[in-house]
């Protein structure tokens, strides 16, 4: 059955780090799973990163201070993220999205949107491809999903939310009024706090009585945005499956124990991130020509500062020494609550637009070394070799 022009999927895991931390370890299974920083018996700093089902129930979600969630779920299973296991995950479950079309947007490691409407003739009908790409993942990872089909990218995102865990939802075209009605404006995209505020002031909170409103009225009453959201609201969406994404950047942060405004362990831990950021590039075929450094001060304020590069690179050192330039420019008035390095207009290998050299510089062989730095940690495990610096 046809559900309209296109066929769209949005495909979102279920509690995806949580759900692999209970896959591993089967004694998690049915328990509070909480990813993210020590909660250190409720003096904790950082946040929560992912949760599982059980531990939403009392209240904790991502992005949540890990303190706070210590206090509503102290009985919880805290652990660390181990991204190198999710993202290997990850390449599994878009393997199998590319088996059923090459048009697929992935928004983050665990969910993405497929353009499935060439893939009928071959795969059967849309329903179909949706539970057949629901068992596969589940067959090869041993995870669950959930799965929105419609006609557009926003229905489709909104119906994989509405019966998760594990769910399926197919949204017909002709059900589209009815099935974004009583749904909160919240829902729709584009509407933060501040504009869900400005909508209620208006008279505005379901989708339905914002489809309703006069278009008109409403660019004048909220400016721009509100074409966008008039055309939400009844269900229209154009945007294409635009496959072949890449990350904008690739960032690593830490929030201290303690506020700090010491200088070395600053120095120290801008090196440690840049490692962690250097060995995802190098890990997903990246250089990067943009580095930036990310400093939230005791009075919870947050500043960055970023530089340009005019060649790209793909070592710590190098991330680093431009990291640690950015930081001397800042002020240290107060003590440092968190700290961020990031690198950003990333190249893939292959189309790196830099002139190569005819000879090799000490560049060159700290990549070298890098890479047999990366296979050792491959093979012996992350903590295999550490720098000094680390042990202090």
């Amino acid at each position: 059955m046809r559900i309209g022009g296109r066929s769209i999927l949005h495909v979102d895991m279920d509690a995806f780090y949580a759900s692999i931390e209970q896959l591993d370890n089967p004694e998690y299974k049915g328990k509070p799973v909480i990813v993210g920083a020590d909660p250190k018996g409720g003096k904790g700093r950082g946040v929560v990163a992912a949760c599982s089902y059980e531990a939403r129930k009392f209240g904790v979600h991502s992005a949540l201070p890990i303190s706070r969630a210590w206090k509503l779920c102290p009985q919880g299973v805290y652990v660390r993220p181990r991204m190198k296991r999710y993202a290997d995950v990850s390449a599994q479950i878009m393997e199998v999205f590319r088996r059923y079309t090459e048009l697929v947007e992935p928004l983050s490691i665990d969910e993405a949107f497929l353009d499935i409407t060439g893939s009928i003739a071959l795969f059967g009908v849309p329903e179909q491809i949706a539970l057949s790409i629901k068992q596969e993942i589940r067959e090869r990872t041993g995870l669950t999903a959930s799965v929105g089909l419609a006609a557009n990218k926003f229905v489709a995102k909104i119906a994989s939310d509405i019966k998760k865990p594990d769910g399926f939802m197919v949204v017909q075209e002709k059900d589209v009024g009815a099935f974004l009605r009583d749904l909160p404006i919240s829902r729709l995209w584009g509407v933060g706090p501040k504009t869900e505020h400005r909508l209620h002031e208006l008279g505005f909170r379901t989708i339905g009585e914002l489809a309703g409103a006069e278009r008109e009225w409403l660019v004048r009453s909220i400016g721009s945005l509100g074409e966008h959201l008039y055309q939400l609201s009844r269900g229209h969406d154009e945007r294409a499956v635009v496959p072949n994404w890449e990350p904008k950047s690739i960032s690593s942060e830490t929030t201290f124990d303690e506020d700090t405004d010491n200088r070395e362990l600053l120095l120290r831990t801008i090196l440690e991130l840049a490692d962690h950021v250097a060995e995802r590039l190098r890990n997903d075929n990246y250089r990067a020509g943009k580095v930036t450094l990310k400093l939230r001060y005791s009075s919870f304020s947050t500043h960055t500062k970023q530089h340009s590069l005019d060649r790209q690179i793909q070592t710590g050192e190098e991330i680093a020494a431009v990291a640690r330039s950015l930081f001397a420019q800042f002020p240290l008035k107060q003590k440092i609550r968190l700290i961020g390095v990031a690198a950003g207009d990333l190249h893939h290998e292959g189309h790196d637009p830099r002139q190569l050299p005819l000879f090799e510089t000490s560049s060159d062989t700290k990549e070298k070394l890098s890479h047999t730095v990366d296979e050792i940690k491959e093979k012996f495990g992350a903590d295999a070799l550490r720098r000094g610096s680390q042990l202090l």
